[in-house]
């Protein structure tokens, strides 16, 4: 199994007026802009998903929507899931992929930090509080031959996103 995780791109600043519920907050045309070419950049790697697992807030989806687009997607490939949201525990997610989606190949994960971090920390060396941050449209690249056992999954790269915006701009 494939597991790409995504943090949503740059969103509007928490406490703006309009947006005060926290889920609500949209991407900025720059964070919109700038997930397409991280997008393109991905898709440049050839990097494929069989399925996005999404978090229900505004910036997670509308990050999701973007990858679908520019990765010739069907809508029916992007599901959301409360186990993404910030503050969410790695295992649920975990859980989630163990029960439902075990025999998918390649899966994104979008979503946000501390959450994301998190995940990667105990996917890879069993430790949640591992020090790892996640960039706004940020991708860590993880293989697992399953994500039943302790230490579930190999590091397989994290880039940063002028790395990928830097290929998107390329396309």
């Amino acid at each position: 199994m494939n597991l790409y995780i995504i943090r949503h791109a740059i969103a509007v600043e928490p406490g703006t007026p309009g947006y005060e519920d926290d889920s609500l907050r949209p991407l900025t045309p720059k964070g919109s802009e700038k997930m397409t070419n991280i997008a393109r950049g991905l898709k440049s790697l050839g990097v494929c998903f069989d399925l996005i697992l999404s978090s229900p807030y505004v910036r997670a989806l509308e990050t999701a929507h973007i990858l679908l687009k520019i990765l010739k997607m069907k809508k029916e490939q992007l599901v959301t899931t409360e186990h993404l949201t910030p503050l969410s525990l790695p295992d649920e997610v975990i859980g989630e992929i163990n029960e439902k989606y075990y025999d998918v190949e390649s899966i994104a994960l979008v979503g946000h930090e501390p959450n994301l971090s998190a995940l990667i920390g105990l996917l890879v060396a069993g430790d949640a509080g591992l020090s790892i941050e996640m960039r706004k449209g940020g991708v860590c690249f993880l293989s697992a031959e399953n994500l039943r056992h302790e230490r579930r999954a190999t590091l397989e790269w994290l880039m940063m996103p002028k790395h990928l915006v830097a290929l998107g701009e390329r396309e």
